[in-house]
């Protein structure tokens, strides 16, 4: 399973990206998808999370209003919809497969497979 993450750049304060997740895999729907995001010098942090459905989310407290995950399951492609971006939100950010876990963990240990990461960049 191999997950390209793209769609990262460099966006004002109060602007808005979306980053797509493209998944090669036959199970696409057999997998709660998940973003991360590592800040410069800082840990990998939970983003959000999405079902297998689509039609359970689940958001960090600092992305909450403000971002939007989805997917297509017949793209094998999960987004990450941006909004209202500001300064802290600039991170690398990763896509990630959980295929045995819930929705609601927002821990990495359950993760099965990782993308490389994109980076979005917001300047003040």
């Amino acid at each position: 399973v191999q997950l390209q993450a793209s769609g990262g750049g460099l966006v004002q304060a109060g602007g808005s990206l979306t980053l797509s997740c493209v998944v090669s895999t036959r199970t696409f729907d057999n997998y709660i998808m998940k973003w991360f995001r590592q800040a410069p010098g800082k840990e990998r942090d939970f983003v959000a999370s999405i079902s297998w459905s689509g039609d359970g989310t689940y958001y960090a407290n600092a992305v909450k209003g403000r971002f939007t995950i989805s997917r297509d399951n017949a793209k094998n492609t999960v987004y990450l919809q941006m909004n209202s971006l500001k300064p802290e939100d600039t991170a690398v950010y990763y896509c990630a497969a959980d295929e045995m876990g819930k929705v609601t963990d927002s821990d990495d240990y359950g993760v099965d497979y990782w993308g490389k990461g994109t980076l979005v960049t917001v300047s003040s």
